[in-house]
């Protein structure tokens, strides 16, 4: 369905609806299928928009690892601020995806970062 769209011209960062972009939506559904389509046809991976702010945090907080992971192999910024969590790495914690704690902290996650609804990562 993606890949019919983006053929006949639809904008691959289009922001609307509750998750933002669709990059943000397939991250959050976990469909790495529909994440490597997007992310090959040039989808902003750090657009801020919608519930959780970046693709990177709609991963974060559904605890994938290998969405997570294609999203920073693409460039994804881990510190990237937004949504409600404020940051993929609060998303994860609140969440208590402690195997994404690390991978986002093995790639630069600032720690002490704070925003969104628990503040920092600690706090969540």
């Amino acid at each position: 369905m993606c890949k019919i769209l983006l053929k006949h011209g639809a904008d691959v960062d289009a922001i609307g609806g509750n998750w933002g972009t669709a990059l943000q939506a397939a991250a959050f559904a976990i469909d790495i299928d529909t994440v490597k389509v997007l992310l090959e046809a040039g989808a902003d991976v750090d657009k801020v928009a919608g519930e959780y702010g970046c693709a990177v945090q709609a991963a974060a907080n559904e605890g994938d690892e290998d969405v997570v992971r294609a999203l920073i192999d693409h460039g994804a910024n881990v510190n990237q601020a937004g949504g409600k969590y404020g940051f993929p790495l609060q998303a994860a914690a609140a969440e208590g995806h402690s195997h994404i704690l690390e991978i986002l902290l093995d790639v630069g996650a600032e720690v002490n970062l704070t925003g969104g609804h628990h503040g920092s990562a600690l706090s969540a």
